[in-house]
């Protein structure tokens, strides 16, 4: 046999591999992907305890099919999965959060006849999506493509990620780096309350040396990411006052003072015009140094395109740029009403007028405390503040009323950047995509977790890997199947990652 023919049989077997292996990856992806199909297919809406025990007897059998030991353990509501697989008792734990319910739904709303039948689509050039027939995935699968369905982003994907990347692993003989929990949430979507119930009494079982939350959208850029903390929320409404009854305003415009102009005077007494809060203290305990910015600006956020995105001149001046402006707590009026609330418009003076907000939190504020600055900023403006509704005697006597009602919520969380569990989540994605992830100090939404975490007093990272425009919580919520994939690779890395 010659040397060139050799080489070319060589070439042959080589190429023929790689083809065979390429072909077996489609097929792969199919099966997840029809398999991820049928997993959004399940109604997940937490109230409906018949549908969340059936989405609980699916994910149980899978990772009984992967090796793991699987309990649900009771809670005051729906119970609570706990899977265990152990690789030695000498190897350190890591606890993956996930959670399985998903945002009530109006079909209406919804470009599909039900959120719970999902649906291939794709981009057509005119920025319209089409939908694709399931069979396309039978050939070239397009990483843009994306599926439509409740939960088909928040939180199956990251489910389905994981146990693809779990199979993947035990069919290429590759082993575990460490112990592995998996906690899955029935209720994340209504504030845990499964969870919380059973802090106490499952504490011991819920025990890592570290725990990664999976759950959130990646960066918009679709990088792999890594976030190291939330931001807390807490709440309040005030209610300002005019007449005790609706009148007229023929007859009683020019007299009776309308609560509305009331409320709007004070309201503007809270922010300045570039955005900036003006209660008192409202920014204490925030310093962002050079060493923080420099850390925020290694986030390849655009800015131009951010503001273009939503349809906005310019942005806030709170911060210098949007991971800045995330570091600071914010006032949010989320609702203003009135009386009238019918249809159609009335020609009255309403009784009263209230301004709903909400007060996003960071590690050095507190809840109680930053509601309380709001409040005394509103006595400070001259009124006289209950937390009730003023008795008749109150309205004659005092000019200003107002009443205030605050929920101090949860407070933030944040994890060392430069901890060990970042900086070894940070090298093994390096590892695996040659780039460093994009590492964000604090996201802008809320995790209802912070009570497990204090309880657990474990380092955690959130690790999310869902598209940024996946419409989370609203109609049309999907998931980017190119973020499947890199999920999945993501999974496999930190699965393997050294400890």
């Amino acid at each position: 046999m010659s040397v060139r023919y050799s080489l070319l049989l060589l070439i042959f077997f080589c190429s023929y591999t790689l083809i065979a292996q390429q072909k077996t990856s489609d097929k792969k992806l199919r099966d997840v992907l029809l398999e991820h199909r049928d997993f959004v297919s399940m109604p997940n809406i937490s109230t409906d305890y018949e549908d969340m025990h059936r989405n609980m007897n699916y994910v149980k059998s899978r990772f009984q099919e992967l090796g793991f030991t699987v309990q649900l353990l009771e809670s005051e509501t729906l119970p609570v999965f706990l899977a265990q697989k152990d690789v030695s008792k000498k190897a350190k734990t890591i606890l993956y959060y996930f959670h399985i319910d998903g945002q009530a739904v109006n079909p209406d709303n919804w470009d599909q006849d039900d959120p719970f039948e999902p649906v291939l689509k794709r981009k057509e050039s005119n920025g319209e999506w089409a939908t694709l027939d399931w069979d396309v995935i039978s050939s070239d699968i397009d990483p843009d493509w994306r599926i439509f369905g409740r939960a088909a982003a928040d939180d199956k994907a990251p489910i389905t990620m994981m146990l693809t990347a779990l199979e993947n692993l035990e069919q290429a003989n590759k082993k575990l780096s460490h112990n592995i929990k998996i906690l899955i949430d029935p209720q994340e979507e209504s504030r845990s309350t499964a969870l919380r119930s059973t802090l106490s009494e499952y504490k011991d079982r819920y025990a890592a040396d570290y725990m990664i939350i999976m759950d959130g959208p990646a960066h918009p850029s679709n990088r792999p990411t890594l976030t190291f903390g939330f931001r807390g929320n807490s709440s309040c409404s005030i209610t300002v006052y005019g007449s005790k009854l609706p009148q007229h305003s023929g007859h009683y415009g020019n007299y009776v003072p309308n609560p509305v102009f009331t409320l709007s005077h004070l309201l503007s007494s809270m922010k300045d015009p570039d955005g900036r809060v003006l209660i008192e203290n409202f920014y204490d305990g925030i310093e962002l140094t050079e060493d923080i910015k420099a850390q925020l600006a290694k986030v390849p956020d655009d800015e131009s395109s951010i503001r273009n995105g939503l349809l906005i001149n310019e942005a806030e001046k709170v911060g210098n740029n949007y991971q800045e402006a995330l570091q600071y707590p914010s006032l949010n009026i989320r609702h203003i009403e009135t009386s009238w609330k019918g249809p159609g418009l009335k020609t009255i003076i309403p009784e009263y007028a209230t301004a709903y907000f909400d007060v996003r939190l960071v590690v050095e504020t507190d809840g109680a405390s930053q509601i309380e600055k709001v409040r005394r900023h509103v006595e400070k403006q001259g009124f006289y503040v209950l937390d009730r509704e003023p008795t008749d005697e109150e309205r004659l006597k005092h000019k200003r009323i107002a009443t205030f009602r605050g929920n101090s919520g949860s407070n933030a969380y944040r994890e060392d950047m430069d901890g060990e569990l970042g900086q070894k989540l940070s090298k093994a994605l390096e590892q695996q995509f040659g780039q460093e992830p994009v590492m964000i100090r604090t996201m802008g939404g809320t995790v209802p977790l912070i009570s497990v975490v204090e309880t657990l007093e474990v380092p955690t990272v959130i690790v999310p890997m869902v598209n940024m425009d996946n419409n989370q919580h609203n109609p049309n919520e999907n998931i980017r199947i190119g973020n499947i994939i890199q999920g999945i690779e993501m999974c496999e890395a930190i699965l393997t990652m050294k400890l």
